[in-house]
């Protein structure tokens, strides 16, 4: 007798599949050279990496498996300038053994905390965002292994420290977190953390 699908009712490896494709092809045409001077572009900069997933900070560890992190963050517009021109942002966590993936967007708030430490151009920055995601995973009933995570749509919120190389590359440590803030059933919640690269 099978108590629990094989899969939730979103097709894991499809739904990882489609943000990833989405992401990139995104990334690939909105960062097309154009031609608007760079001070329009419309992609700021986009980012790559691999996190752990399910760290256990902030719940309980159960999911096994790296995450491949794809990120593109736009250049903020003159609208958000109230609110401190933080940066909109799409992105994905994409679990590599078959667990929890999600699609994520939001605003990102980022700050020099110092600048041309080695070399002119280069310094150390923090990256803080707010949003939204959407995951294929459990929501309230899923093998034991599993995160049940109360509703199909969740707030983000991660935390970035991150060393700026060149103006155009950095490297940075990453921490993000989903959960339905006890909005729901069942608020397990996924933390995740690694490094990412920039370009930009």
């Amino acid at each position: 007798m099978v108590l629990f699908p094989r899969r939730p009712p979103i097709q894991r490896r499809s739904f990882a599949a489609r943000m990833a494709f989405g992401v990139l092809a995104a990334a690939c045409f909105l960062a097309a050279p154009q031609a608007a001077s760079a001070q329009n572009k419309i992609v700021d900069e986009v980012k790559a990496g691999v996190l752990a997933h399910d760290v256990g900070f902030l719940g309980h560890h159960l999911e096994q498996g790296p995450d491949v992190n794809l990120e593109m963050l736009f250049t903020p517009p003159d609208l958000l300038a109230i609110i401190g021109s933080p940066r909109p942002h799409i992105g994905a966590d994409i679990n590599t053994a078959g667990k929890t993936s999600d699609g994520y967007f939001g605003l990102t708030w980022g700050i020099m905390l110092i600048q041309g430490l080695f070399n002119p151009g280069d310094g150390i920055y923090a990256n803080g965002s707010l949003g939204g995601a959407v995951h294929d995973g459990y929501i309230d009933s899923g093998p034991p292994n599993r995160k049940l995570l109360g509703s199909r749509v969740l707030f983000r919120e991660s935390a970035e420290l991150g060393y700026q190389l060149t103006p155009g590359i950095s490297v940075s440590a990453l921490l993000d977190h989903i959960s339905n803030a006890n909005l729901g059933r069942h608020n397990m919640g996924i933390t995740s953390a690694g490094a990412r690269l920039g370009f930009g």
